[in-house]
C-alpha cells in the first residue's frame, strides 16, 4: 500500500529535498513534511512544490511531537551524512548522525502510525583494509571494524536500527547501503577531491572505486518509499573505476604521497578548506571498496542507469572539469615512448 504521510528527513541537502519533491508530485502521496534544521535554498523550495518545510531538530525529542501530530505513516531517513561542516563540522555531523537517529528511531518507536521506516546508510559499514575480499556482499561484515568518523557513525546507526527491528516487528524497514555517490549537483568529500588541479593519491596504491549516480540514488529511494521491501540492500553500480582511472578521465595530475606523509598532506589540505579528508576516508583511498549488488537487482528489482564509469563521466562533463595538461600533449607524449621502446627493441 502506498504511503499517505511522508517525513523525509534532511531536506535542505540534496538528496533528502529532491526526493521530497519526488513524493510532493506523485498524487498517490497525501502529505509531505520535510524536516531540517536549516531552510532549503529558494531553488530547492520551490523544486518542492507542496511539500511542507518543517524546522526542526532529529536530536530533540521534539521531533516526536512531529510526527505524532502529523500522523505520518512512512519515514525517510535521509540525513545521515558524511560530509562535515565549519570548523566543529565533525563533531556535529556525529551528533546528527548517532543521536539523531536514536531519537528519530525512539520518536518512530512511540508513534502507533509509522508502517515504514526507508533509511541510507553506506557501504562503508564495510570498512577497508588489506584483508578485504573483492567484493562485499550483505552478510559480510567488516574486517577491520571503522574505528572513527561517518563509517564508525554508520555501523552506530544501523546498531541502533536492528534494536528497533526487535521491538517494532511490525514496521517495514529497509536499510540501503550507498556507494559513494557522483554527478553533476553532489558536493561531497569525494567530489572535491577529485575537482583538485592536483589530486594527492597514496604511492603504490591504486584503489578501486565503486560509485552512484545521485539520479540512481533518489531512485532507489523512492522506490523502497512506494513498495514494501523491508531488508538490508547495497546500492552501487555496474564496474569499477581504479583510482588512477578515474584521476585520468578527470584530466587531473595525481600526487603519489608516501604513506607516512598522508596525516600531514590531510591535515593541510583541511587547513586550506579544500577537502576535509577523515581518517576512514584515507583508508578508502588506500584500499577502495566494491559491493555485490546482485540482491539490489533480484529481491529489490532495481538496476542503476548509470554504470559507475557513466556516473564519473556525467559529474565530470557536468562541472565542466578541464585538464591541466592537453590530452593530445598526452597522447603525443606516449605515441612517442611506444615509438622509441619498439625501435630500442
Amino acid at each position: 500500500m502506498a504511503p499517505k504521510v511522508v517525513l523525509v528527513t534532511g531536506c535542505s541537502r540534496y538528496l533528502g529535498g529532491h526526493l521530497a519533491a519526488r513524493f510532493a508530485a506523485n498524487p498517490d502521496v497525501e502529505r509531505v513534511l520535510g524536516v531540517d534544521t536549516e531552510p532549503p535554498s529558494r531553488d530547492l523550495r520551490r523544486r518542492m512544490g507542496r511539500a511542507e518545510f518543517v524546522r526542526a531538530d532529529i536530536r530533540n525529542p521534539l521531533i516526536a511531537k512531529v510526527i505524532a501530530t502529523a500522523g505520518v505513516d512512512t519515514v525517510v531517513h535521509a540525513s545521515v551524512s558524511a560530509n562535515p561542516a565549519g570548523p566543529s563540522g565533525r563533531t556535529a555531523m556525529k551528533e546528527m548522525n548517532v543521536i539523531g537517529t536514536m531519537q528519530l528511531l525512539a520518536a518512530c518507536q512511540k508513534s502507533p502510525h509509522v508502517r515504514k521506516l526507508v533509511v541510507k546508510s553506506t557501504s562503508a559499514v564495510y570498512g577497508s583494509s588489506s584483508r578485504d575480499p573483492a567484493v562485499f556482499t550483505e552478510e559480510m561484515g567488516p574486517k577491520d571494524l571503522p574505528s572513527s568518523g561517518y563509517a564508525k557513525d554508520a555501523v552506530e546507526v544501523e546498531g541502533y536500527l536492528r534494536g528497533f527491528c526487535r521491538r517494532r516487528p511490525d514496521v517495514s524497514v529497509t536499510t540501503l547501503r550507498f556507494t559513494n555517490f557522483i554527478g553533476p549537483r553532489i558536493d561531497s568529500v569525494l567530489t572535491r577531491y577529485f575537482a583538485l588541479p592536483v589530486v594527492p593519491t597514496v604511492l603504490g596504491y591504486d584503489a578501486r572505486v565503486q560509485l552512484l549516480h545521485s539520479e540512481d540514488a533518489l531512485a532507489v529511494l523512492e522506490r523502497a518509499t512506494m513498495h514494501d521491501l523491508p531488508g538490508v540492500f547495497n546500492v552501487g553500480a555496474d564496474g569499477v573505476l581504479l583510482l588512477s582511472q578515474a584521476i585520468r578521465r578527470a584530466g587531473k595530475l595525481p600526487l603519489p604521497v608516501p604513506s607516512g606523509a598522508v596525516p600531514g598532506v590531510g591535515r593541510l589540505f583541511r587547513s586550506a578548506r579544500l577537502v576535509d579528508f577523515s581518517p576512514d576516508q584515507m583508508r578508502f583511498l588506500n584500499w577502495g571498496r566494491v559491493v555485490d549488488t546482485t540482491r539490489l537487482k533480484r529481491d529489490f528489482g532495481f538496476t542503476p542507469r548509470w554504470t559507475t564509469q557513466q556516473a564519473f563521466d556525467d559529474y565530470v562533463s557536468g562541472r565542466g572539469m578541464r585538464p591541466v595538461i592537453d590530452p593530445e600533449l598526452v597522447t603525443s607524449v606516449e605515441r612517442g615512448v611506444l615509438d622509441l621502446a619498439a625501435r630500442l627493441r
